[in-house]
């Protein structure tokens, strides 16, 4: 497309439109029939030629088409203008931050567990729940969990033991039997001076096989 035919339909569409529109809006309002780098170099030159105004909204640039057969607006006009523009801008603004907000709330409720979901999940809890409570409480109830082999296996063990304690405390009442023989006073107290407590003071009974 010539620059004279893109400049003459950017042109027209905008005196029609009678409104601001950024160069990306009237790509698209035109339904992409101007190219966009045409769009924006047409919008340069017709602003140049003072056919178009172009007014700048932080990094956004608006064009409106120039009415000229119409009184010249005042200063005040302007300004009023460009202050409801900036009001505009600024409700655009919140608008998009409340979009981008629900947005993040639909996307927390698209992972979030349907009602069914979290309703089987309940369930399973709950039932493992009680299966733990029934093993506390029959273990708490004393129920023998201790396998044969084990059982068999401690018994031993507590007689291997018995044994080898029967056997030190006869070496040792020899002993104390040796040093009486040339102790003046009784094997009572022998034992109390020399700190030693038999089986009998701390209430102890050796198995006796």
């Amino acid at each position: 497309m010539k620059d004279n035919d893109a400049g003459t339909k950017v042109l027209a569409y905008l005196a029609q439109q009678n409104r601001p529109y950024s160069a990306g809006d009237i790509f698209n309002n035109m339904h992409k029939e101007v190219g966009k780098t045409a769009v924006v170099k047409t919008l340069d030159e017709l602003t140049q030629e003072g056919k178009v105004r172009e007014k700048v909204y932080g990094k956004q640039k608006v064009y409106m088409v120039v009415q000229n057969d119409q009184a010249e607006l005042s200063n005040e006009q302007l300004a009023e203008l460009d202050a409801e523009c900036e009001r505009k801008q600024k409700d655009l603004q919140k608008l998009s931050e409340t979009c981008r907000g629900k947005e993040g709330v639909l996307s927390a409720l698209k992972t979030a567990l349907t009602t069914e979901e979290a309703q089987r999940e309940l369930e399973r809890l709950t039932k493992e729940c009680t299966e733990m409570e029934e093993r506390l409480t029959t273990i708490k109830e004393g129920a023998n969990h201790v396998a044969p082999e084990e059982k068999e296996k401690i018994c031993k063990q507590h007689q291997t033991l018995g044994k080898s304690c029967r056997k030190r405390k006869r070496m040792a009442m020899d002993m104390v039997n040796a040093i009486l023989e040339s102790y003046p006073k009784s094997k009572r107290q022998l034992l109390e001076e020399i700190g030693v407590e038999t089986d009998e003071d701390c209430g102890i009974t050796l198995p006796t096989s």
